[in-house]
C-alpha cells in the first residue's frame, strides 16, 4: 500500500476536502498548494500524478493529530471535535413521518413469515359433538 493509497483512505474515512486537508497541514507550518495536493489523489496512470512523500503523509498524520486532539496546552473534548461538525458529524434529526431502520426490518421480518393460525381457546379441550 503506498502513500497516496493511506491518503486517499484516511480522506474518504474521515470525509475531509481539500480545504480541510489544507487547514490540517497549516496547522503543523506546512504549506501545499491546492493543485499539489488533488495530484496526489490522482489515478497513477493520469499525467499530473503525483506521489505522496513520507514528509507529506507525516505532516498530514501529525496536524491530523493536533486538529483531533489540540495540543498539549490546548486540549480538545472528544465531543467538541465531533459536534463542531463542519458540516460532517452532526446528530441526525428524526423524521416522525419517515420510518426508523427497525420498524422497516421489521415489517420484512412480518412480511416473509406466514400468518399464524391460533386456535379459538373456547373451543380448547371440548369434545363437542354434533
Amino acid at each position: 500500500m503506498t502513500n497516496n493509497d493511506i491518503f486517499k483512505k484516511l480522506r474518504v474515512a474521515l470525509m475531509l476536502r481539500d480545504d480541510d486537508i489544507l487547514e490540517i497541514l497549516k496547522q503543523v507550518d506546512f504549506k501545499i498548494s491546492k493543485s499539489e495536493l488533488s495530484a496526489f489523489f490522482r489515478k497513477e496512470d493520469h499525467p499530473n500524478y503525483m506521489e505522496c512523500g513520507d514528509q507529506i503523509l507525516r505532516n498530514f498524520l501529525n496536524g491530523l493529530v493536533i486538529h483531533l486532539r489540540g495540543t498539549k496546552e490546548h486540549p480538545k473534548l472528544p465531543g467538541d471535535v465531533l459536534s463542531k461538525g463542519n458540516g460532517k458529524v452532526t446528530k441526525k434529526t428524526s423524521n416522525p413521518n419517515k420510518p426508523s431502520f427497525k420498524a422497516l426490518q421489521q415489517r420484512k421480518v412480518d412480511a416473509a413469515m406466514p400468518p399464524i393460525k391460533y386456535k379459538n381457546k373456547s373451543n380448547k379441550g371440548s369434545t363437542k359433538k354434533s
